[in-house]
This record gives C-alpha cells, structure tokens and sequence, in this order.
C-alpha cells in the first residue's frame, strides 16, 4: 500500500511540474562574443541538472577507483576469515569427534587469521597431547602465545596437558603462572590439586581441598580419599621425628581426626616412632567414635612399659563385642608383651577360631608360633610357623591372580 501512494505522488509531481514548465514563458541568454545562445528556461533547467548528474557520476567513479584497492584488501580479509573461521570449526568439531590428526590439519588452515588462529592451535595441542605426541603439542602452544585475550586459555591449556602427562614440576610452575595472572577458578583449582599431588606437595593438597570443599567443586568420596592419601604421606615423612609428629597432629583439624584411615595412619606412625602412649589415645578416642577392624588390630602393637591399662580397655571392649577376632588377636599381643602367656595363647586360640580372613589368620599363626617359641613347645611352634607361611604364600599368589 505504501508503494502505490508513493507512485500516485510522483506521477501528481511529474504532471504539475510539466503544466508549470508549459506554462513558464522565461529564456535564458548565453552571450560570449561573437556568439549568443538563448534557451528556454525550462531547457536550461534541464541541461543545469544533467550536468550536475554527470558530475556527480564522475566523482563517484573517482571515488570508487581510488577505494578500490582498499575494497579488494577488504575482500580478501573477509575471504581469509571465512576460510579461518571454517577451519577452526572444523578444527573443534574434529576434536569433538576424536579425529585428532585431523583436528591438527584443520588447525594449520585456520593459522591465516590471528583469533582464530590461536584459538586452532589450543585445539590442535589438546588433540596433539591425545595423541601422546608432546613436541607437537608443544610447538601448538608456542603458536598461541602472544595472541591477545588467549593468554588464560593456554596457560590452562598447558597446565591441563602437564598435569595428564604427569609432569609435575612443569605443571606446578605453569599453575603458577596462571593463578599470579588472577584466573583461581574452579577447575584450575583442580589441575593444582593434580599437580600438588603428583609432586608430593600434600600440604598444599589439603589447602586446595579445603577450598574446593567450600565450593562444593569436589565429589566428597574423592575428597575424603585424597585427604586420606595426604595424610598417610605427611604422617609417615614424620615418623623419625617424634616431637614433630606430636605437634604434626595436634594442628590436625578435629573433622579429620574422626577418619578411621586418618586415626589408623596416625597410630602407626606414633607406633613406628616408639610413642605407643599417643598411638593408644589415637586409636581409644577413634574406637569411641567408631568401631573398625583396622583400628582394633594396630591397637595391640602400641607398645608401652606397662600394658595393663590397654588389656583392661581391650577386656571392656571384648564385653560388648565378644567374638571379634581382631581384637582377640589385639588383647593376645598385649597379654604376650606382658608375659601373660596362657591369656594370650586363649586369646590367640579364640582369635583363630572366629577369623574368616586369611590374612588374619596368618598373623595370628605367626603369633602363635612365637609365643609357644618362647615357652618352649618348639613343635607346636613350628606347625604353626608352617600354617603361617602357607597363609602368606595363599595371599601372594590371590594377589599376583
């Protein structure tokens, strides 16, 4: 509708302005001696206004020839980009699709623009370290350095590929790098976590836990298993250093503490340090919380001068859970340190009884044959020193199958 209206009123234009010309009586005059031109005013009109259209025409022309190499450039640009930008999809999609050499080769056409390019070549290092071949990945990540805005991007890059090749002492210095650049998000938090870990950094691995469990980023089952694993290795580095264990533990948080594994590790290192004392009150204040077979078996090796006090805990113990083995076999070995020989060969005897476990069994074997050493029935001793390693050898080959 609007186009008719439009139409209606130029031919209204055209015909008023035809009926104004015919009715227009003036000329004009050109004089240059000895010529003399007259016009009509309505023709000179026309003639003023072809000429300037033909004006206009050239200097547009002009304008467009000049522009010219200019519009080619721009062209051209615009065609590098489309070809850059094709590639780098490609490239991705490539990557998604677990077609890594070609994901490389679609990298390298996508190299002709610089954002794209360096994009690509984050890409192509990923799908290069896929493929284990790490000069190449290397050689990507050199491509994308310098390109604005992408620095973030392959530092995390570099960081990711580091820390799934295990190279630590690379990873933890490109981490760095990264969290001095202000980018502490959340997965880089995780690749630290790796990277601590494989390093052997457990300090720093429990200070990134407790920050990942504050962000809900970490599954609570591998938290729990990680802080596990570090204080294993910080408790067993101490095990020479009584004093240092001493104050290792008294700093460790009360949450932690209550973990069975945790108590459990601890005691052995008290244990292994000669303070059977503070191995005891780990493993009393832990069995308070929580019974655990674990923790009842190491609390018969916290050797003290005077085991009384740990056998009448033990007996207490025996009231509420009377045919556990694992504390009979704990209560034997106190009753054998305390020359307590036929309470500890009935609680031996009554452990061997009630164990289904094989490796129980052995152990207890073992001390058996020991204590009936040392009390002279040599031949029962050595059945049972017999039965002991047939346990051990019963165990190595289920664990070598």
């Amino acid at each position: 509708m609007r186009a008719f209206f439009i139409t209606i009123a130029l031919f209204a234009a055209a015909v008023g302005l035809a009926v104004s010309a015919h009715l227009d009586p003036g000329n004009v005059g050109l004089f240059y001696p000895p010529y003399r031109v007259e016009l009509s005013l309505n023709l000179f009109v026309a003639l003023l206004a072809l000429l300037f259209l033909v004006l206009y025409g050239l200097v547009r022309l002009a304008n467009k020839t000049l522009e010219m190499p200019g519009r080619v450039a721009e062209y051209r640009l615009r065609q590098r980009e489309r070809r850059a930008y094709r590639a780098l999809r490609g490239t991705l999609q490539s990557y998604l699709e677990g077609r890594y050499g070609h994901a490389e080769k679609q990298a390298s056409g996508a190299q002709e623009l610089p954002e794209a390019g360096g994009l690509a070549a984050l890409v192509a290092a990923r799908a290069a370290h896929r493929m284990t071949e790490y000069t190449r990945r290397d050689e990507w990540l050199k491509r994308a350095d310098g390109v604005d805005g992408l620095r973030a991007a392959r530092l995390m890059t570099e960081a990711e590929c580091l820390v799934d090749a295990r190279e630590s002492t690379r990873a933890l210095a490109v981490v760095a790098q990264l969290h001095a650049a202000g980018a502490r998000h959340i997965q880089s938090l995780r690749v630290a976590l790796k990277a601590n870990q494989y390093a052997g950094q457990w300090e720093e691995v429990l200070r990134l836990l407790r920050t990942l469990n504050k962000r809900d980023a970490i599954h609570p089952a591998a938290a729990q298993q990680i802080k596990i694993l570090a204080y294993r290795e910080l408790l067993e580095a101490r095990g020479s250093d009584g004093y240092g264990l001493i104050a290792f533990w008294q700093d460790v948080p009360q949450s932690d503490r209550r973990l069975p594994e945790i108590a459990l590790a601890a005691a052995r290192a008290f244990n292994a340090a000669g303070l059977g004392y503070q191995a005891r009150v780990v493993l009393e204040t832990a069995l308070g919380l929580e019974w655990n077979a674990d923790l009842v078996a190491e609390y018969g090796n916290c050797a003290e001068e005077n085991s009384t006090a740990q056998i009448d805990r033990a007996e207490r113990w025996l009231v509420t859970h009377p045919n556990d083995p694992h504390l009979q076999f704990a209560l034997g070995i106190l009753c054998s340190r305390q020359h307590l020989w036929g309470k500890a060969q009935a609680y031996l005897s009554a452990a061997l009884e009630s164990s289904p476990e094989p490796a129980l069994r052995g152990r207890i074997h073992l001390a058996l044959a020991q204590l009936l050493e040392e009390i002279g029935q040599n031949t029962e001793a050595a059945s049972h020193f017999r039965l002991a390693a047939l346990a051990q050898d019963r165990d190595e080959k289920v664990l070598v199958g």
